[in-house]
């Protein structure tokens, strides 16, 4: 068995993108769920630094989060942030950056993996955090149908999810190249 020692480059990588994540958050039209670049942020740092050390980059960033750092939509820090109904979309970030990196692990590191591990990705996050939603969102104004949630937190950011997938698709090679990545 080989242990894989994270280099000092890496871990500066990873804290960039974390940055990167969080300058994607501020960028938000606010809504129930705020339309914000952050799963922009999320595809386009793993899909740039790979499985490992994209799940690092964003670990960082809801790490940089719970201690306070306004990372997070709207200027938003701290636990109470990832407590209120939209924390678990937040939480489901990472999970994304998980599954990506599972299927890299599983499957490779081909264009139509990373596509799909995208997608699958984002799918577990809009789960997880439409789970997380319904339950909180009762708990403080009463029971929420599934299909009312989906409508406030899901269907509006399908199509601008998918952009953006399809963006961190053609600028991720790139930027790789000029980080001298690949």
């Amino acid at each position: 068995m080989t242990t894989q020692k994270i280099r000092t480059k890496d871990m500066v990588r990873a804290a960039l993108f974390a940055v990167v994540i969080a300058i994607c958050s501020w960028l938000s039209i606010p809504a129930t769920v705020p339309f914000t670049l952050q799963t922009f942020g999320i595809f386009l740092t793993v899909a740039v630094l790979g499985g490992k050390l994209g799940s690092l980059a964003v670990f960082l960033y809801l790490l940089m989060g719970v201690v306070g750092l306004p990372v997070f939509a709207g200027f938003k820090g701290g636990i109470a942030a990832l407590m209120g109904p939209t924390g678990g979309y937040i939480v489901g970030f990472l999970l994304s950056a998980l599954v990506m990196w599972g299927m890299e692990r599983l499957l490779g590191k081909k264009q139509w993996v990373l596509a799909l591990s995208m997608v699958l990705g984002l799918m577990v996050c809009y789960t997880f955090g439409t789970v997380w939603f319904i339950l909180v969102y009762a708990r403080s104004s009463g029971p929420i149908g599934l299909m009312t949630a989906l409508g406030w937190c899901v269907f509006p950011y399908i199509i601008p999810d998918i952009i953006k997938i399809v963006l961190a698709m053609l600028l991720s090679k790139k930027l790789a190249a000029v980080l001298r990545l690949t």
